[in-house]
């Protein structure tokens, strides 16, 4: 590795340490927590993921849509449950890896992914403006807006000032030059004003101290009953889902940006052995982090160098230097967050609105809204159960058939379109059974049998011609139809050019994803 690109990770590596000081202590306070409990998970959770992760350049750590689900928990039971409930996590997240289950990202259709996108860099906006608050306790720092008055006269303008001036740096700086990360320019161009001329602005320390020592090993001090499993479990399952999905679809986003692939069951494996060493030493557990993630891509981090750097200074912050990071303006974060946020944001999402079509416009507004307003798991789950019943809809119209006869006076229906439990009802409605003639070719050719619903269509179809007193002959099905049609079996033609494919259905012999012809 040549020195500049060393130079580059480190740097960027720096940048992305700075810009999880006050996330992680914000996060601490949202789950409950001392500030030190989200301070190491971000240690901990960001060495090891950036170590064996899936995708190199990615960054994790103690994230908001985790510390919301954990409050309640915190609240009832108290932090050595959270401690035990994030090493279970850790358990599933693992299993979910050794299982291969990561790779069921990919149903997730892209414009789910533009509205998380979306979704997800409103939401990093809305957390910045708890900063143009009046400063109160420490408790408050991370809780939103409703906690305190906003800044008004100098002290607002000041800030705005400062944030204005920290984006402004990282904007043209590029253009000038590539030697230093721009954000870490920012930051360092903000603090170094507020400092030389000791501007009365809210600093990292104003959150909380982040002073202290190395994590310790701690066995989570709670009772080793089943009590205390059906206690946890249901939480480690939530927080689980939700690590997991927001970490595949952040490293689906690094890699559409470096243009490189991550391995989703390795990556889902990172996470989970993080989370189960964060809940041993005094961690709230975490995942990916699309912000800071954001930081690290756009300051120059592509390998897993740039990643280690952010958790080993951020180590340095808490054990030597936090009498230095407490001073850095939280304007001079907030302005790389606000940068962030207008990298992250899809903005040719707003242009093709109008020209893609109205579901997946649909699904982009609100997987979107759905973000801000409740979490990113749910969202995804929202959007992605949107798009399949959409989908199912227009493949469930897309059945037709296409008639003739022939010259021994039989009539040919030839089916086309997918045969599934959302076009079942049309397929029955296909057929003239009254006054069809004493013989009819059904022809799947063009078809798909796809599931149960299929099958039972199929056959429901041949006992209405039989009750008619009419022959029916079904051709072109797949072998698995053959074994499976029980009253209709005998009706079928075979043929060599019968399709052969799997049906996905409960009772068959063989089950799988559906083949070609």
């Amino acid at each position: 590795m040549s020195f500049d690109r060393l130079r580059i990770e480190l740097l960027s590596g720096l940048t992305v340490a700075l810009a999880l000081v006050p996330e992680a202590v914000a996060f601490a306070f949202v789950a409950g927590v001392h500030p030190l409990v989200g301070l190491y998970a971000a240690f901990i959770v960001g060495l090891i993921t950036a170590l064996i992760g899936g995708r190199p350049g990615m960054i994790s750590g103690a994230t908001g849509a985790l510390a919301v689900v954990m409050v309640s928990l915190v609240a009832e039971h108290g932090v050595e449950y959270l401690f035990a409930t994030v090493v279970l996590m850790g358990i599933i997240q693992i299993a979910a890896g050794v299982f291969k289950l990561g790779k069921f990202i990919r149903l997730v259709p892209h414009p789910v992914m533009l509205g998380f996108v979306n979704g997800l860099a409103i939401v990093i906006f809305l957390a910045q403006l708890s900063q143009f608050q009046v400063p109160g306790s420490a408790e408050h720092a991370g809780h939103g807006m409703a906690n305190g008055e906003w800044l008004s006269g100098l002290p607002l303008y000041l800030m705005l000032g400062l944030v204005a001036l920290t984006m402004a740096v990282i904007w043209l700086l590029p253009r000038v030059t590539t030697v230093i990360p721009a954000p870490l320019a920012g930051i360092a161009v903000t603090a170094a004003i507020v400092i030389g001329f000791g501007l009365d602005v809210p600093r990292v320390g104003d959150m909380a101290s982040i002073e202290g020592g190395l994590p310790a090993f701690h066995i989570p001090a709670v009772p080793m009953t089943l009590e205390t499993l059906w206690i946890i479990l249901p939480y480690a399952l939530i927080l689980a889902a939700i690590g997991l999905i927001e970490s595949l679809l952040t490293l689906n986003l690094v890699g559409e940006i470096t243009g490189e692939r991550g391995g989703a069951s390795q990556e889902c494996v990172a996470q989970g052995v993080a989370n189960t060493v964060t809940g041993v030493f005094g961690g709230m557990g975490g995942c990916a982090m699309i912000g800071q993630s954001m930081i690290n891509v756009k300051s120059g981090g592509r390998t897993r160098i740039a990643g280690t750097a952010a958790a080993l200074f951020l180590l340095v912050f808490i054990l030597f230097a936090a009498p230095l990071i407490e001073q850095i303006p939280l304007a001079a974060l907030v302005g790389v967050m606000f940068m962030v946020v207008i990298g992250t944001f899809a903005w040719n999402s707003l242009k093709i609105l109008t020209k893609v079509p109205l579901t997946d416009a649909v699904v982009i507004v609100l997987v979107t809204v759905v973000t801000v307003l409740t979490d990113l798991a749910t969202a995804v789950v929202v959007g992605v159960i949107v798009s399949a019943l959409a989908y199912a809809w227009q493949n469930a119209t897309r059945i037709h058939a296409k008639t003739y006869e022939t010259p021994e006076g039989a009539k040919v229906y030839q089916v086309q379109g997918p045969l599934f439990f959302g076009s079942a009802e049309g397929f029955n409605e296909l057929f003239d059974v009254e006054n069809d003639p004493g013989r009819v070719v059904v022809d799947f050719a063009d078809s798909r049998v796809a599931d149960q619903s299929a099958l039972q269509a199929i056959e429901k179809l041949a006992g209405r011609y039989e009750a008619a007193g009419k022959r029916i002959e079904l051709r072109h099905l797949s072998r698995d139809c053959h074994r499976l049609l029980t009253k209709a079996g005998h009706l079928m033609i075979d043929s060599d050019d019968d399709p052969d494919y799997q049906i996905a259905t409960n009772y068959s012999v063989r089950t799988g994803i559906l083949g070609g012809h």
